[in-house]
């Protein structure tokens, strides 16, 4: 197998070239700086305009070609802006790029998300449940099943208990979710829409007025639990603009709870994991999605859930 080659600056800066002539004699071309520090760069900055994304290896090819096109399938669904690419191919034998137009605004991370921005998620969970699935798994999203919660929460008990040995326990209360409400909160039959599946703070773009105006990162896109985005904006903005959202969205008790149970004991995991020289994120931010995560919120009061208490999404 052929080795792929690095990418490197210079690389990156004749593709650029080439697809950014505008006539001039301009030899230098734009500037190009990696998005990340360390590691191998497959994100750049191109001047101030452009993101460049380079696949690293044919499966990440794969998924980028079938990003582009759902991308276009999910955009006249959703009230937020989805990434467009003005020119995408190949780099090298077999491995892709798309040069993406950047979106103004910054991170997550770095603006807090105001109550109009809340409503802004609510339009994005509310597209995402709208866009046909069967068009979706022609475009090759592949379907997963939901996740045992009742499996999770006795791996996060166990992460628990690593993290109280280092003194990093934080807000963690597990025993708040009983075996009984894990298998209560089960995803329930027929709810499978398409699911972003990577809603993490940096993949949300917010202006600094705290609205969400655009969504990043739709290589992981699965058809599956609805409850797997509202776990992911419960790490990335807390659980109560999270669950706010997904009210808005027409989501009931179960879907909400469960997402919260589910980024809940992720976070608790994911923090243990990095601890023990396993996990690949960096400590303050899996300590900052461990905060988020365990905010309270009020339907924590929820003693009950009945089978017509919510309002899953379904198949189209």
């Amino acid at each position: 197998m052929t080795q792929a080659p690095t990418p490197t600056a210079d690389i990156v800066r004749r593709l650029v070239r080439s697809l950014l002539k505008d006539g001039a004699d301009d030899t230098a071309g734009p500037e190009v700086r990696p998005v990340a520090e360390g590691g191998e760069p497959a994100t750049w900055w191109v001047g101030t305009r452009h993101v460049l994304r380079l696949a690293p290896d044919r499966e990440t090819a794969s998924r980028q070609r079938r990003e582009l096109r759902l991308r276009d399938l999910v955009r006249p669904h959703v009230p937020v802006a989805v990434p467009t690419s003005v020119a995408h191919g190949e780099w090298a034998p077999g491995l892709t790029y798309t040069l993406d137009t950047k979106m103004p605004g910054g991170s997550a991370e770095v603006y807090d998300v105001s109550a109009l921005g809340e409503a802004d998620l609510a339009g994005l969970l509310t597209g995402l449940r709208e866009v046909p699935v069967r068009q979706a798994e022609a475009l090759g999203v592949p379907r997963t099943g939901p996740r045992s919660l009742e499996g999770l929460r006795r791996f996060a008990e166990r992460a628990a208990g690593r993290l109280a040995a280092a003194d990093e326990s934080g807000p963690v209360r597990l025993h708040q979710l009983s075996p009984a409400a894990a298998v209560q909160l089960a995803a329930q039959p027929g709810s499978a829409v398409l699911v972003h599946h990577g809603l993490t703070g940096e993949h949300l773009v917010v202006s600094a007025d705290g609205r969400v105006r655009g969504v990043l990162g739709w290589t992981d896109t699965v058809v599956g639990d609805p409850a797997e985005d509202i776990a992911g904006l419960a790490r990335a903005v807390g659980s109560p603009a999270a669950v706010r959202a997904a009210t808005l969205a027409g989501y009931g008790a179960r879907p909400c709870l469960r997402g919260l149970w589910l980024a809940r004991c992720d976070t608790v995991v994911q923090l243990a994991e990095a601890l023990d020289g396993t996990g690949g994120a960096s400590l303050p931010l899996l300590r900052q999605q461990l905060e988020l995560a365990w905010e309270a919120i009020l339907l924590e009061r929820v003693t009950e859930l009945r089978g017509d208490d919510t309002k899953d999404g379904g198949e189209s």
